[in-house]
């Protein structure tokens, strides 16, 4: 089959993979420009770049898909399918119908859940239990078009969204293969979304980090886990932006003190808006390294002898 790639991320690099180690000839790669990075802003190239070039595969990065000249360079490949994966730009409606097999997407939820663009960091910061990816065929809207095939998997208790992240995205990559097989073999019958069971996963923003003590101590776990590496759990301690890595759930409860007490005993606690208790294992202070909680604490003398003394997140 010949095939279009679309793509950016790391997410994205399995599922070209497997598509080339499944014998498709993929003409061309369409990925994001070179962007700037570090202090010397030298210019990177995406995953999907690199990974497009280790397999010899031209590449091509317009800066807008939408521009007239993008189109006709891709209307010239005259694919018999295109695949999307976390390109990072809107399809346009006149290229929807390039390809006569469609446009075949792997978005990493259970559509109609979590259209948009951050689904597995918003599913685990409010609290799925499970996820999954659906590789759809793409139309007009926002993660709208007909399902072709789902696959679901639990999400662990502490597991992180780059740890989930690397699951899907392997999962996608066989799904994607297997879905580009059936509808060769006319196997597949797409359905329609449910719209009324849609919910969203924008894009992610600074403040979707910052921590509200007065949450529950799960919720904030959640939290925590999902908005890695970007935008990060953010609190403050005596006035400095204090970034929370990992944490831990325990059986404990401090009713008697307030939303954000931290506690050191033989590690390091913080009390949320429930009573509950949340160890801190990783913490990272403004200007300072990542280091165990137990070392900023031991650094910082953590006063926990009193309510009167305690020391307050996100005071």
């Amino acid at each position: 089959m010949r095939i279009i790639f679309l793509g950016t991320p790391e997410f994205a690099v399995p599922t070209l993979d497997r598509i080339v180690a499944a014998g498709h000839a993929v003409s061309l790669v369409v990925t994001q420009p070179d962007r700037p990075k570090g202090r010397k802003q030298e210019l990177i190239p995406s995953p999907v770049k690199s990974a497009a070039e280790r397999h010899a595969i031209p590449v091509y990065q317009p800066e807008r898909i939408r521009n007239p000249e993008a189109q006709a360079y891709l209307k010239e490949s005259s694919p018999d399918a295109m695949v999307v994966v976390g390109y990072g730009q809107i399809i346009p409606r006149t290229l929807i119908d390039l390809a006569p097999l469609g446009i075949v997407n792997v978005h990493a939820s259970l559509l109609p859940e979590l259209r948009g663009a951050a689904p597995i960091q918003w599913s685990i910061a409010r609290g799925y239990k499970r996820t999954g990816v659906t590789t759809m065929r793409i139309d007009a809207g926002l993660d709208t078009g007909e399902i072709l095939l789902q696959w679901e998997t639990p999400i662990g208790p502490d597991e992180t969204a780059p740890e989930l992240s690397l699951r899907l995205a392997e999962a996608g990559a066989d799904l994607l293969v297997r879905t580009l097989a059936d509808l060769c073999a006319g196997a597949i019958q797409p359905r329609p979304q449910d719209d009324s069971q849609a919910t969203y996963a924008p894009i992610l923003k600074k403040e979707d980090g910052r921590i509200d003590w007065s949450h529950p101590a799960q919720q904030i776990h959640d939290l925590i886990r999902g908005f890695q590496p970007w935008p990060g759990a953010q609190t403050s301690f005596r006035g400095q932006s204090l970034h929370l890595w990992r944490s831990r759930l325990v059986p404990e409860e401090h009713k008697n003190l307030p939303p954000g007490a931290l506690i050191q005993t033989h590690g390091v606690y913080a009390v949320a808006g429930d009573g509950a208790i949340l160890e801190l294992l990783e913490v990272q202070l403004e200007g300072r390294k990542r280091m165990p909680a137990e070392v900023f604490a031991n650094g910082q003398r953590i006063e926990s002898e009193s309510p009167t003394q305690i020391d307050l997140l996100g005071a």
